[in-house]
């Protein structure tokens, strides 16, 4: 082990960076989701062949997510900074950047969340319209339960999509293990330290990736 690399831990930087990069994802996930979540099903059912149909409003959210989704986060980050100023008073460290995150991942869970939603037999809609089931009692009764499965696994790949934002957030002040492996890695030349911020990387993405799976087999109907 490398001094430099030793002193990270006794110092615990490396913890404080594996808590930080933990805490931005989970925190940025729950917030887009709060977000993302209802801009999905609502782009799901405004659609064409939704439960409700309402062209120029899908028109107009399908555009804003195309246009938030398809800038760079490197950049989108940079852009947002102000609003992220304006929002928690500041545009350096983790509240900086979880409020990038946030307006970042959003677009792409809305994206994710239509995606499931839209993967619902539609004899079980059909069904619950004929019983006379208005539109917000078949998406809280029967699109989000039957599309549970599909929701967890997408969950799980914006967790791990928004993991790999947070990293690049270092690049701008914020914290982690992307700042670590910046400041303590790269721009020191010690590859060593790089590298054991890649493995640490790797183990949680795994961790998040088995925990979400078991949780989507458990709450798929058809499994049981």
């Amino acid at each position: 082990m490398s001094e430099m690399l030793q002193k990270l831990w006794d110092n615990g930087i490396l913890l404080l960076g594996i808590w930080e990069t933990v805490y931005m994802t989970f925190i940025s996930a729950f917030f887009a989701y709060l977000l993302g979540l209802p801009l999905g099903v609502l782009l799901c059912v405004t659609a064409k062949d939704g439960i409700r149909p309402i062209p120029w409003l899908n028109r107009i959210l399908d555009i804003l997510v195309n246009i938030f989704r398809s800038i760079p986060f490197i950049i989108l980050m940079v852009a947002v900074l102000p609003a992220a100023k304006l929002i928690v008073g500041t545009s350096l460290g983790n509240k900086a950047m979880i409020v990038t995150l946030v307006i970042a991942a959003a677009p792409y869970v809305a994206r994710m969340v239509e995606s499931s939603v839209k993967e619902v037999d539609k004899g079980v809609i059909e069904a619950a319209q004929s019983m006379g089931a208005g539109p917000l009692r078949i998406i809280t009764r029967v699109l989000i339960p039957e599309a549970r499965p599909s929701l967890t696994v997408g969950a799980v790949i914006s967790l791990v999509t928004i993991l790999g934002y947070s990293a690049m957030a270092g690049t701008i002040g914020g914290g982690g293990l992307g700042m670590i492996s910046i400041t303590y890695g790269y721009q020191r030349f010690n590859s060593e330290v790089v590298w054991i911020c890649v493995a640490l990387t790797i183990i949680i993405v795994q961790l998040i990736q088995e925990a979400g799976m078991r949780i989507a087999r458990k709450t798929d109907r058809r499994s049981a």
